[in-house]
């Protein structure tokens, strides 16, 4: 066995193209990557946390550059697979005072090919939790078995394991969605879910409480709801709820910042605090995360969050 790592996370990569106008008009466009799952992992790999990610990347013009980068920062990637094919690629425009644009390019791209012949049993059980979402399971039905053989291992060596709907009616239905979701809740230990875009297109649930109730009752032990009408995150544990408000309104840019939280609240959690010590540093890190523009390029690093996060314990 390998390097003892914290988080595994499962997913794709794309390449990111931005602007900070509207894509219509733009003259360049700012490259970097992104992808659900990968940003999760760079979220605690830059607060301390060991993270490993399992992928498959194309051998197009851009795998040096997203395999390299992924090294520096020090993400563990001797899963990640380099197979004929490309990667997929998303663009990202923030026209004035209008809403986001946002195009995704991901048919049949290396990261469609996911299987559960990469998912390793022994570096599953290098870590402390293993994180996956529904966009992972989007990818295609062969994805779809590999997120749910990495939980079914998991499980099998009372390791943790992580999960967020991520819900996006571009990639699939709220049916596929509900379905995907299924196959793996009785496997899941924390979750997390936006109420506007999990809770009442997937489970008709309009109310963080009775959200949390809900997957409570299907065995699910930690759940963190996230609320765009409350201004902030509902954190269920051992039969309590607790209210953690959104750290900023000065958005600039929330593409990512989502994963950002749920990147920082499972280091939180490795790190040994409680779910609801965990979520109040999450918040700090995705309000950070959406002050600068790109999914990954805005992610906080350690000592930023931290101070931020000691100088409200004052």
């Amino acid at each position: 066995m390998g390097e003892k790592l914290d988080i595994i996370t499962i997913g794709e990569s794309l390449i990111e193209l931005s602007c900070s106008g509207s894509l219509a008009y733009a003259q360049t466009l700012d490259k970097y990557y992104g992808g659900d799952t990968l940003c999760t992992a760079v979220a605690a790999q830059r607060l301390g946390s060991k993270a490993g990610y399992i992928s498959r990347v194309g051998n197009d013009p851009f795998r040096e550059y997203l395999m390299d980068s992924w090294q520096s920062e020090g993400i563990d990637i001797s899963q990640v697979k380099l197979i004929d094919g490309f990667n997929g690629v998303y663009f990202v425009g923030h026209p004035h005072d209008e809403e986001k644009e946002f195009v995704y390019y991901r048919k049949k791209t290396a990261a469609t090919k996911l299987s559960i012949d990469d998912i390793d049993n022994d570096y599953i059980l290098s870590a402390d939790v293993v994180y996956a979402t529904g966009v992972t399971q989007s990818l295609s039905l062969s994805a779809k078995e590999a997120v749910k053989k990495a939980f079914v291992s998991a499980r099998e060596h009372n390791m943790a394991t992580s999960y967020d709907p991520n819900f996006d009616c571009r990639l699939w239905s709220a049916q596929d969605a509900k379905d995907a979701f299924e196959e793996v809740s009785d496997l899941i230990q924390i979750m997390f879910l936006s109420l506007e875009h999990d809770a009442i297109p997937l489970f008709d649930i309009d109310s963080p409480d009775k959200c949390i109730k809900y997957l409570w009752d299907k065995g699910i032990q930690i759940v963190v709801v996230k609320s765009a009408k409350d201004k902030g995150y509902f954190v269920g544990f051992e039969g309590d709820i607790t209210f953690v408000k959104f750290q900023t309104e000065e958005i600039v840019d929330s593409t990512g910042s989502g994963d950002a939280f749920n990147g920082a609240f499972l280091h939180g959690m490795n790190s040994g605090m409680t779910p609801f010590e965990a979520a109040k540093l999450a918040a700090i890190d995705a309000a950070m995360q959406c002050k600068g523009l790109g999914a990954i390029k805005s992610t906080p690093f350690k000592d930023d969050v931290y101070a931020a996060y000691y100088g409200q314990q004052r």
